[in-house]
């Protein structure tokens, strides 16, 4: 609708409009092996010309899956008539390492416009979340965007961050404070490509699940809870329903929650990450980002019983839950509250405007709040500091 103003000649013009987009997610249990055909399907060729791919691996899923790089060989000459390889395999550092090395961004950069990338080709992305995360957004960057297609490497990533619309890397100690917002082309889930995790990396996707279960669903809670002893144990048959739920709850969310760019200031899906993003930090990235969000979630369960009357038991079985995982609750870093507290105000910043923290009325109902009661964050961070391998006594 526009507006033209006589006495001063001036014209406003406001147009709202959106963009269709697609979000294409495939669960898989050997992609590159007996399912190759599910990833070359995506892999649509530009025209009459065969697609265009760059090949992106996390060094330390090679390192502990031989048969990785040999398979992709097998792809690529297997669908020789529909695609064309536009590099070698690229091989770059797993872990937070790759996202806290800015410069690294530029190296990736490099070997995309080397490799000739256009708009219409494909970069495959195999590995954890910060592979995932750092890859990709050189991706976004090279011509404001070049098809990314994901295979997470960990459950982590499965169960949350591959199937979300962010990319990033780390700045000025803080997390993802670079990064772009953008639908991946595809993402898919596969099985196989978790068995080489190490119980630690297995186990961290778990805390995401359980948040998003007490945010969504509280059938998918129980169900986490009743089988938390069979997936610190790695019963894939246990495992794989509670990642591809959590996966299609995330997508659920990005889809149609109305806000899939995060520009509104609620971010439901960032419950217990406050203390998540600063613990990361104050520990140098030695915790996981997993191990750092069960630890934020055991904070805010508690402090949402003590805050806003959620359900003294609920709040149990969530820590409960957390613990039987196999993940500490304890950090030392915790002891640090005033340095913890300051990542109150580092997350209204990430955010933009008020602060405001989505916590819990019951399980699947979550609420957002715009100031915290101090005193009682302090005694659900106390709360932490004293499970260690037991449960805390959550206080009504």
């Amino acid at each position: 609708m526009s507006d033209f103003d006589t006495q001063s000649d001036s014209l406003s013009i406001d147009v709202r409009f959106s963009v269709p987009l697609k979000h294409q997610i495939r669960f898989t249990r050997d992609v590159l092996g007996t399912e190759h055909h599910v990833l070359a399907d995506l892999l649509e060729p530009s025209g009459d010309a065969p697609a265009r791919v760059q090949f992106w691996v996390d060094a330390h899923v090679a390192e502990a899956t031989p048969w990785l790089l040999d398979s992709l060989q097998q792809f690529v000459t297997r669908y020789a008539d529909r695609l064309l390889l536009a590099s070698d395999v690229q091989l770059v550092s797993g872990g937070e390492a790759i996202k806290n090395d800015v410069h690294l961004l530029q190296q990736m950069l490099g070997e995309m416009h080397r490799a000739e990338l256009d708009r219409r080709s494909y970069v495959v992305v195999i590995g954890g979340g910060a592979v995932l995360d750092a890859v990709g957004f050189a991706a976004a960057l090279a011509h404001r965007g070049v098809r990314l297609v994901r295979l997470p490497t960990t459950t982590l990533a499965q169960a949350d961050s591959g199937v979300g619309v962010k990319n990033g890397v780390n700045l000025y100690n803080t997390k993802n404070w670079l990064g772009t917002f953008g639908v991946p082309w595809a993402v898919v889930n596969d099985a196989r490509l978790l068995e080489t995790l190490s119980d630690r990396d297995f186990r961290s996707g778990f805390a995401e699940a359980v948040k998003v279960s007490l945010l969504k669903d509280a059938a998918l809670f129980d169900e986490l809870c009743h089988s938390a002893t069979r997936i610190r144990q790695r019963d894939m048959d246990a495992c794989l329903p509670i990642i591809r739920r959590s996966a299609e709850l995330h997508l659920d969310h990005i889809t149609r929650g109305g806000d899939p760019f995060e520009m509104l200031e609620a971010r439901p899906l960032d419950f217990g990450h406050w203390s998540a993003h600063k613990l990361e930090a104050m520990s140098n990235f030695s915790l996981r980002h997993g191990e750092a969000v069960a630890i934020g979630v055991a904070i805010d369960v508690i402090y949402s019983s003590l805050a806003l009357g959620f359900p003294r038991r609920d709040a149990q079985r969530a820590v409960d839950s957390l613990l039987e995982l196999g993940f500490t609750l304890d950090h030392q870093q915790l002891s640090k509250s005033d340095q913890l507290l300051a990542g109150l105000e580092e997350f209204r910043q990430h955010l933009g405007g008020r602060l405001t923290l989505t916590m819990l009325q019951q399980v699947a109902q979550p609420a957002n709040v715009h100031s915290v009661d101090q005193r009682q964050l302090l005694q659900a961070i106390d709360e932490c500091q004293r499970t260690r391998t037991s449960t805390p006594s959550v206080a009504s």
